[in-house]
């Protein structure tokens, strides 16, 4: 899932890093202030009940501490020396299933319960289903810090991504999904197009793809 890009020009101080496990606690801030307040989010986590931000809080955190252990890539933007944007890229070989991931859903039935573990699992699953063949990088997680929207950060980060899936030859584009359909201009302007749509309650998420581009390319384009 992917939040908080549609942005306009990015300001010079920003930094593109590479992130590893020391960046661990900066990432969960980021993307918690990113998330808290997605549709997405909202009714995987079940909003209205108590909780609901222990919920995301431990949903992120295991996601992340996943990923890292997958030792899949993640990028970030720095401004002033504070992360305020971040991206973890799955790659295309992973395809990755959370229900056989059996450490994780154990963390995650004792730190976001039974019902909200098994709805997001369904969710991720229906995603799964909509993945192109041959494989494709995936962006499960994405979100620039509130505070910091609106000045292209978001947009660099996701030209990011795309130049590092160029990298790799063996990926046939880049899937992510939104619940928000106002970030859906963005994405179609950075060549993006839809696979589906999953019914989440009473709102839609989106599933678009990317298709791949040589590095080369990418660069002319530029």
């Amino acid at each position: 899932m992917a939040t908080g890009t549609q942005d306009s020009n990015h300001a010079p101080e920003a930094v593109v890093v590479r992130l590893d496990e020391s960046a661990a606690n900066e990432a969960k801030s980021v993307l918690f202030q990113s998330y808290r307040h997605e549709p997405t989010f909202q009714h995987l986590f079940d909003h209205r009940r108590p909780g609901y931000e222990q919920r995301v809080r431990a949903t992120i955190r295991e996601l992340i501490n996943l990923y890292f252990e997958l030792n899949q890539e993640a990028v970030g933007i720095m401004v002033d020396e504070t992360l305020v944007a971040v991206a973890f890229i799955g790659e295309p070989e992973l395809r990755l299933n959370l229900a056989n991931q059996l450490s994780w859903r154990i963390r995650m039935i004792l730190t976001a319960g039974f019902a909200c573990t098994r709805r997001y699992l369904e969710y991720h699953e229906q995603i799964r289903s909509l993945l192109p063949q041959p494989q494709a990088h995936q962006l499960p997680l994405m979100g620039v810090h509130p505070k910091y929207q609106n000045r292209g950060y978001g947009r660099l980060l996701l030209e990011t991504v795309i130049r590092l899936c160029a990298d790799n030859p063996r990926g046939s584009g880049l899937v992510l999904d939104t619940g928000n359909s106002r970030y859906l201009q963005f994405y179609e302007s950075e060549g993006f197009h839809s696979l589906g749509k999953l019914q989440l309650g009473s709102f839609e998420d989106y599933v678009l793809f990317r298709a791949a581009e040589s590095r080369d390319k990418i660069k002319n384009s530029a």
